[in-house]
């Protein structure tokens, strides 16, 4: 009878190993599918990508010449190069021309041909917003047209409004766009009526 018991214990003790290796392996996946499930905790100063609208700002390829985007928004706040996060706004690049288009890599310098300025409305305050252009500075002399562009993101993206304006010297202001938003984010009106917003002191 012993010898029986014993014979009897050693078929059973490989069948317990298995089964113990297949619990431990389904604990580990279960350990591995709480972790992937499990958002990674926010970094302090982490500033979220969402945005409701998109304002782009473009003028011609490889153009010298540095053209500033301003905008206002209904409490009378305004976002430019010195004041790039305000309120619901946030300027994105301030596109300064021939300026700061290049990195050098390893001794040879590469260029940016693209001039383009993007500012970000990352909430919906209702009102009106202005969107301007300042010719901050001129390399050739030449007038510059002005392209603006303002794209809804939110909840699919559709184009509010395009257009271009052209501004004839340095120091000149162009409104590009005006547009209104209602409490939910609809936009109710588009017009270009002319608004000077730019402050020129220490410009």
């Amino acid at each position: 009878m012993a010898l029986k018991r014993r014979q009897r214990e050693a078929e059973v003790d490989p069948f317990y190993d298995i089964l113990f290796n297949i619990l431990i392996a389904f604990v580990m996946l279960f350990i591995v599918a709480l972790l992937a499930i499990n958002p990674k905790a926010k970094k302090a100063g982490d500033i979220p990508a969402k945005a409701e609208f998109i304002i782009t700002v473009g003028w011609e390829d490889n153009s010298p010449d540095d053209v500033d985007t301003w905008v206002q928004d209904p409490k009378g706040d305004l976002l430019w190069f010195r004041q790039r996060d305000v309120g619901l706004m946030h300027l994105d690049r301030d596109d300064r021309g021939a300026a700061n288009n290049s990195v050098i890599v390893n001794g040879r310098t590469i260029s940016n041909p693209i001039r383009q300025e993007i500012a970000t409305l990352r909430g919906v305050m209702p009102g009106e917003y202005v969107v301007n252009a300042h010719y901050y500075d001129s390399k050739d002399g030449k007038p510059v047209d002005v392209s603006v562009s303002v794209v809804k993101v939110n909840p699919r993206a559709e184009i509010v409004y395009y257009g271009t304006v052209q501004i004839p010297s340095k120091g000149d202001e162009r409104t590009l766009v005006r547009f209104t938003l209602d409490g939910e984010g609809k936009v109710t009106d588009v017009n270009t009526l002319p608004k000077t917003i730019v402050e020129r002191q220490g410009l």
